[in-house]
């Protein structure tokens, strides 16, 4: 794996649209293998860690259902998810002011303490890789990946749908739909 990347002045756009697609599926396996080692490193699942991070980035407290809807999960399956959570103390359920049948979920504060120290280090190396870029640059980033999640959504809506089932693998040659790393899909070696 070669880190010595030529100018970007030095490359045509489909070179550049070929490196971006590379980088991509670099970045989401590596940012696997990261997720994998900060969850064991916190005595977490992989997806209670994923929950965790949806949790923090909600302004407020979420149902269980609202909680399948940001992991994919199953209602059952969510519900078993905040259990387990509550159980560890990671999460606690709340009651819904609105609705006192209801409760919702929220990160407890000794969770947020604890996971926020172990992101310290990795959140200054990832905050100094940004410190690198101009205001411009960071503009970019920013909609790249606001843009990208979207499709990610999306896609991971329609091959969740009833729709998706209906489509044949013969339909879509290997690599024609797109991957992890974006529309030209894993590339044959």
């Amino acid at each position: 794996m070669s880190t010595d990347i030529p100018r970007s002045s030095e490359w045509s756009r489909a070179e550049l649209l070929a490196r971006v697609v590379t980088e991509s599926q670099r970045h989401y396996a590596d940012y696997s293998l990261f997720s994998q080692a900060m969850a064991d490193h916190l005595g977490l699942h992989p997806t209670d860690l994923q929950c965790v991070a949806l949790l923090d980035l909600e302004p407020a407290p979420v149902s269980t259902g609202d909680i399948a809807r940001l992991t994919g999960l199953t209602s059952g399956s969510a519900t078993r998810l905040v259990d387990r959570m509550v159980k560890a103390g990671i999460v606690e359920r709340l009651a819904d002011p609105n609705d006192r049948r209801r409760s919702l979920v929220a990160l407890s504060p000794a969770a947020r303490e604890r996971i926020g120290a172990a992101w310290d280090t990795p959140g200054r190396a990832f905050g100094a890789v940004l410190e690198g870029y101009s205001d411009s640059e960071l503009a970019v980033i920013g909609d790249y990946l606001h843009r990208a999640a979207e499709v990610g959504r999306a896609e991971a809506r329609r091959l969740a749908s009833s729709e998706a089932a209906s489509e044949t693998a013969s339909e879509t040659a290997p690599g024609d739909a797109g991957g992890p790393g974006g529309p030209e899909g894993p590339r044959s070696r």
